[in-house]
């Protein structure tokens, strides 16, 4: 069967490689979007480096990123309530100069 073909219990075959197994660590997302699509930017931020460096970026449908966001407050709260609530942040993440233009979101 395909990766991409659901079974007769409708649940989908889905393959991983090693590779993408590995993960790839990133401690600031940047959002952008069109009238089309959502841009997700997971980006490494080193502590004094200015520069950093986008690792992933994942492109995604409105529709797609709202069942996205639903996934995350889902799982979120699966979390807290195994592990106790997650801090937030007291600090406002401020960039660094230069090197960022047009409207984006940060996570």
């Amino acid at each position: 069967m395909s990766s991409q073909q659901q079974n007769a219990e409708g649940s989908i075959d889905v393959e991983l490689s090693e590779e993408i197994a590995e993960g790839v660590y990133a401690n600031l997302a940047m959002i952008a979007h069109s009238n089309s699509e959502f841009i997700l930017d997971f980006i490494r931020l080193m502590p004094g480096v200015p520069k950093a460096k986008v690792k992933a970026r994942i492109i995604l449908t409105p529709e797609h990123t709202k069942r996205l966001l639903d996934a995350l407050r889902e799982n979120i709260s699966r979390y807290e309530e195994a592990y106790g609530g997650i801090n937030e942040p007291n600090d406002t993440f401020r960039f660094p100069g230069g090197g960022f233009s047009g409207p984006v979101g940060q996570a």
